[in-house]
């Protein structure tokens, strides 16, 4: 298993790292919170609910599950919208994957450009969260099917420092930041 290192939390990058679902939360998660609080949500929803699976996820009472989402501290600062997100993705994941959310990848051998297509077809996948997301697995999770980098691109690049995907360490999260620091500066400056 491939050992990640996105959150400050150590037993957070172990449920991410152990857990393809929580990977795939910890992604959902990622919008409008900094990077380490999404992906440490996963675990905050373990540890309110119990569930570590798409069933039980999708299987629990909406009110209840959106609970343990406004939880202090809270898993998303969206609680209401991003706890029937996940499980949406959760109810996904049954109906079309069996609720295994590797099979996203690992199902049938798919090259670079099916896994995009497949994560596309996710509820809150849109194409960049997408080409992160494959980026991610094949930098760091052990993804190797042909034109993973093409289809993740610009994210798949070697040696970049665009997204979650690159972040292995402090210095590289350092780098990440400074990337989406300059994209946002150039956006407002019209460059």
């Amino acid at each position: 298993m491939p050992e990640l290192h996105l959150t400050d939390d150590a037993k957070a990058d172990k449920l991410l790292s152990d857990n393809p679902l929580a990977l795939l939360i910890g992604m959902l998660l990622d919008q409008q919170v900094p990077m380490e609080t999404a992906f440490a949500g996963p675990l905050k929803i373990v540890q309110r609910t119990g569930a570590t699976d798409a069933a039980a996820i999708a299987g629990m009472d909406p009110d209840a599950f959106l609970e343990a989402f406004r939880e202090s501290p809270a898993v998303h600062r969206f609680p209401g919208s991003m706890a029937t997100r996940v499980q949406t993705l959760c109810q996904t994941l049954i109906d079309a994957w069996g609720g295994d959310a590797s099979a996203l990848w690992t199902d049938g051998d798919p090259d670079g450009a099916e896994v995009l297509k497949r994560l596309k077809k996710l509820p809150g996948f849109g194409e960049q969260k997408a080409k992160i997301f494959l980026a991610l697995l094949g930098k760091q999770y052990g993804f190797t099917g042909a034109g993973w980098r093409e289809a993740s691109a610009p994210y798949g690049e070697d040696g970049s420092y665009r997204s979650v995907a690159d972040i292995v360490s402090p210095e590289s999260l350092a780098k990440v930041r400074a990337h989406k620091k300059a994209i946002k500066a150039a956006a407002k400056t019209g460059k």
